[in-house]
């Protein structure tokens, strides 16, 4: 089984009219140089357009990282965060692209994480920085960034990626919760809507697999704490308002 005929095969079917998703030259190059089947355990699975299941997160088919890069127009030399590094491969494409160091992967699982260093490293890609982050929050150490790829989705993306883009940045993320399209968002706010898609929601810290306590996300202790606030009435509140005015004895 030759894996350099198969990776051809893969990216001729998604430039055929049968599936007419890779359009972009560049796109398509690059997938034609990364080894796939290092970011995949079965060599036989690696260059089908199908998902995969890896540590509890999905391995995205290349038809769905051909859209996502597409969109998100990566141009020589751009500073790139890619949210949601999963098992590396995407980041893989993108350092095709801009270059290993320019690539910049986060991850909310440490798992994860260590996957996705290992496979980058044993398909040379060692140069890409990938580390354990919650992705609501980006990587402000290294911002700004000229593109941001959230490969989760969510209504929505948070205001902290928003601010870590460059002036003319471009952030890619699909938008929706049961019904999701890909969209692409300047730092200026303009969108551009492009295909359906199907993603896993945005985790927060505290909900990702792996985690000693899951009967509560971080997101509802805050939601709790504060309709627990606003529902104070009565003596309650001013027994507390009578506290916080006698202040420490």
């Amino acid at each position: 089984m030759d894996l350099a005929v198969l990776r051809e095969d893969m990216v001729d079917s998604l430039e055929s009219a049968v599936k007419d998703v890779l359009q972009n030259e560049s796109v398509a190059v690059a997938m034609r140089d990364v080894p796939r089947h290092e970011f995949v355990d079965d060599d036989r699975l690696a260059y089908a357009d199908r998902e995969h299941e890896v540590l509890g997160t999905r391995v995205l088919a290349p038809s769905t990282v051909a859209r996502m890069l597409q969109a998100l127009a990566l141009e020589d030399d751009d500073e790139v965060l890619i949210v949601g590094a999963g098992v590396g491969y995407t980041a893989a494409v993108a350092a095709e692209l801009v270059g290993e160091t320019n690539v910049h992967a986060i991850d909310i699982s440490r798992p994860l994480v260590i996957e996705a260093r290992q496979n980058l490293e044993r398909a040379g890609y060692d140069g890409v920085l990938v580390d354990r982050r919650d992705g609501a929050r980006g990587f402000p150490e290294y911002a700004p960034f000229d593109r941001i790829l959230l490969e989760a989705a969510t209504v929505e993306p948070p205001r902290a990626l928003r601010e870590q883009l460059t002036a003319d940045g471009r952030l890619v993320f699909p938008r929706g919760t049961q019904h999701q399209r890909l969209e692409a968002m300047s730092a200026t706010g303009d969108r551009t809507r492009f295909d359906a898609v199907s993603f896993d929601p945005l985790l927060v810290e505290g909900e990702q697999s792996g985690t000693i306590e899951r009967n509560r996300t971080a997101r509802e202790d805050l939601e709790h704490a504060i309709r627990r606030a606003e529902s104070r009435r009565g003596w309650e509140l001013d027994w507390i308002e009578w506290e916080e005015s006698i202040g420490p004895q």
